[in-house]
């Protein structure tokens, strides 16, 4: 069931939209909590510095998000793409990190690099993004420094740097097979990140229940049923699926099969609807389990793009 409940936010005025007044407020109490470098850039050189890898893959650099009017600095963003690029063959897309505190699409993403990357790469294209919101990372958080959601701004000439240097980066390259955007749902969303959205937007606040388990969130448009379904099949080896809420949803949206629910991911302006991708799926691991390990969580992200990377080839013919 849903949970409506109108939680005051401490910043701004209750019914009205925040100003630049509140969104400054609001900026000055986002400490940095860990380091983009440490834990993200470091390990992806040092991965990227293994001969298998960097004999198949190639570290790419696609610009940088320039936060310095904030006092903030600037931010090198990366992605990993197949060296010999053959435009015979399908573009396999994963992206993580769009909502930066959302810590398993991150590090689930190095992880896949480390350990898969190559093989894949042996019979297809492939473009990583690992991080696309680094201060996100740094911060904990959902939006970006001007307060804005980077994942519900995939649109030209948006709102948000982070989504802008994406969209510009996948214009020099083919539409994607598939797309797998790596998410998490986590208990913060409820605690911290609607009640925010509702100040920030004099809206009223409706949580909903946080489900208990993994999900995948696929595209109202293509939904791809048997793709969804191979996908929880392989991460239910991993870690727990979650089930429906009492009105048959999760995160208020009605149940498609088991662990998947759709949204409309185009109108939205989602990550996940950015490309004309036949196959895409966002997936949402809940670290906030205490059936889940921050390994396993990882290790769930890994395996829903094996899983769906596979089916995707093998349903257009690519042998694996």
């Amino acid at each position: 069931m849903t949970e409506s409940v109108q939680r005051i936010y401490p910043i701004g005025t209750l019914g009205t939209p925040w100003g630049a007044a509140e969104k400054a407020l609001w900026l000055s109490q986002q400490p940095v909590k860990r380091s983009y470098q440490a834990e993200v850039v470091s390990p992806l050189q040092q991965i990227m510095s293994a001969p298998a890898l960097s004999a198949c893959a190639e570290l790419l650099s696609y610009g940088t998000l320039d936060y310095r009017t904030h006092q903030l600095g600037t931010y090198p963003l990366y992605a990993v793409k197949s060296r010999q690029f053959d435009a015979t063959k399908p573009l396999l897309l994963v992206t993580g990190g769009v909502h930066g505190y959302e810590t398993s699409g991150v590090q689930g993403a190095l992880l896949f690099i480390r350990e898969h990357f190559a093989r894949y790469a042996s019979i297809a294209n492939v473009l990583v993004l690992p991080c696309i919101s680094p201060w996100g990372y740094e911060t904990i958080n959902r939006w970006n420094p001007d307060a804005v959601d980077p994942n519900r701004s995939f649109v030209a000439d948006g709102p948000s740097q982070e989504a802008n240097a994406v969209l510009a980066l996948l214009q020099q390259f083919p539409t994607p097979l598939v797309h797998i955007d790596l998410h998490e749902t986590t208990d913060s969303d409820n605690s911290e990140f609607r009640p925010a959205k509702a100040a920030r937007d004099g809206t009223v606040n409706n949580n909903w229940n946080i489900p208990d388990g993994f999900y995948l969130v696929g595209d109202t448009e293509k939904p791809a049923a048997e793709f969804q379904r191979v996908m929880i099949e392989a991460v239910s080896k991993v870690t727990h699926v979650a089930e429906a809420d009492d009105n048959g949803c999760l995160i208020g949206e009605a149940l498609q099969q088991f662990g998947v629910v759709n949204y409309a991911k185009k109108s939205l302006a989602l990550c996940g609807g950015m490309t004309d991708a036949l196959y895409v799926t966002t997936t949402e691991v809940y670290p906030d389990s205490p059936r889940a390990t921050p390994e396993q969580c990882n290790q769930a992200q890994v395996a829903v793009i094996c899983a769906g990377f596979d089916y995707a080839l093998a349903a257009t013919g690519v042998s694996l």
